[in-house]
């Protein structure tokens, strides 16, 4: 009796090519496809995100092949404001990746067989079901985040019959302290703009999804992350990504690392604002004058030009204690145990490379998830806290700072960071909660 060839696996990979997003995806996949060296991954993103993150990751990709899609603009077009090349890659979709995707399994002869996307990509139910496929949406964000786009109509149909004030939204569980006015912008504010729109399609077909694959550890809020798990067919912790995926390597050329070892423990303050924000000049006058005035040794990332955008005479005035660089090593200056807390815009890569490194935060949110994460950090967890009304002034940022390194508040916002420390180095140990779920999740996509 002949044996039944089996057809070759062919994953198509669609990333979302804004902020933070393609990255992480690329880092799941490279993690995946270093499985199987028989299995071919095609990872569709826009030209220029592709250009961006593959530079990146430059060597060999082995079965990693990218492709580009259409991003909505005619050619040559340079967008005037991040959210028009949002809005017009929004309404390309979900045709130009339909495209793209029908072309290279026309030239290569292999049909889809697994189909991984970006959590926003509510289509992906629907392209699985075409494909007769698996469908594994990535969520890069935190639990708690996503859920609050799952329950979009009852938190719509709540808050529209309470008009007083700021209301809480503790009716769902594991968000006790948190605000109407901490939601991401669409859930019940500016609800017709095209990400917003994204976000509610994505929030209700999730559902439908073989396994929905999380950027988090199962323990850092087990109340919301049971909640989800009643929500999805299967929902696989497989973070954190800094500790679970390949991560690339960039010399630290400014020594950053080398001049934490000349500081004390937990004395020094790291600031970054991520990849994309910068805040407004005001804000970083008032933060510059807050480090020099409290004197705390510092390592500032800072995006731009310090010389034009920080006050005169400031570089050289703290070149003691401070150290403006361009560029930092994140990951690893967090895990130094110089660093005694990290000022943020409360992304969740940074936050969770602050609970993996034991550094508590201060918080100055600016979009998205980022203020449901802040309140998170200072109301669920305690290991963090806001800028007093949501931008840094000279005395708010030297009260914050002292808060943290000088007093008993910060002492335990610490011992409680450490816990959370503790709970995500458990989960990616030999047989963690998250080594298991990636297992599962590798199975499901390559098997």
């Amino acid at each position: 009796m002949k044996s039944i060839p089996i057809a070759p696996k062919h994953v198509a990979v669609l990333a979302f090519p804004f902020g933070t997003h393609a990255g992480p995806l690329l880092s799941l996949v490279l993690r995946i496809a270093a499985e199987d060296s028989n299995v071919r991954f095609s990872f569709f993103s826009t030209r220029a995100s592709n250009a961006k993150i593959f530079e990146i990751n430059r060597g060999d990709l082995g079965n990693i092949h990218p492709y580009n899609v259409h991003d909505g603009f005619p050619e040559g077009h340079v967008p005037g404001h991040p959210m028009e090349a949002i809005g017009k890659f929004i309404y390309a979709m979900p045709g130009n990746f339909k495209s793209a995707i029908d072309k290279v399994v026309a030239e290569t002869g292999k049909k889809i067989t697994c189909l991984i996307t970006d959590a926003f990509y509510w289509f992906g139910a629907e392209m699985a079901k075409e494909f007769g496929c698996n469908w594994v949406p990535l969520w890069t964000a935190g639990p708690h985040s996503v859920l609050v786009h799952i329950e979009t109509d009852l938190l719509r149909k709540r808050v529209s019959s309470n008009d007083c004030g700021d209301p809480s939204i503790d009716f769902i569980p594991g968000y006790s302290g948190v605000k109407v006015s901490d939601l991401p912008e669409g859930v019940v504010k500016d609800i017709d703009s095209p990400m917003a729109t994204l976000l509610y399609k994505m929030g209700a077909t999730l559902s439908q999804a073989t396994v929905v694959a999380m950027n988090s550890f199962a323990d850092v809020h087990p109340v919301i992350v049971g909640v989800l798990k009643s929500k999805f067919k299967m929902l696989l912790n497989i973070g954190p990504f800094n500790r679970t995926t390949p991560q690339h390597h960039i010399p630290d050329e400014a020594h950053c690392l080398e001049w934490l070892k000349q500081h004390d423990k937990v004395s020094v303050v790291y600031v970054s604002f991520g990849s994309v924000i910068t805040p407004p000049p005001h804000e970083l006058f008032a933060l510059a004058e807050a480090l020099e005035e409290c004197k705390y040794p510092f390592i500032w990332a800072f995006k731009g030009n310090p010389e034009k955008q920080l006050p005169k005479g400031f570089l050289e005035r703290t070149k003691k204690e401070g150290k403006v660089v361009e560029w930092a090593p994140q990951n690893e200056i967090l895990q130094h145990p110089s660093v005694g807390v990290c000022v943020t815009h409360c992304g969740w890569n940074s936050i969770l490379e602050c609970m993996v490194g034991g550094v508590p935060m201060i918080c100055r949110p600016f979009f998205g998830d980022q203020k449901l994460n802040n309140r998170m950090l200072e109301h669920g967890w305690g290991v963090g806290v806001g800028i007093e009304n949501g931008a840094f002034t000279k005395a708010n940022t030297v009260r914050a700072l002292g808060l943290i390194l000088s007093s008993d508040k910060g002492k335990m916002m610490r011992k409680k960071v450490l816990e959370l420390k503790e709970r995500a180095i458990a989960a990616i140990q030999h047989d963690g909660t998250s080594i298991r779920d990636f297992t599962t999740l590798i199975n499901i996509v390559i098997r």
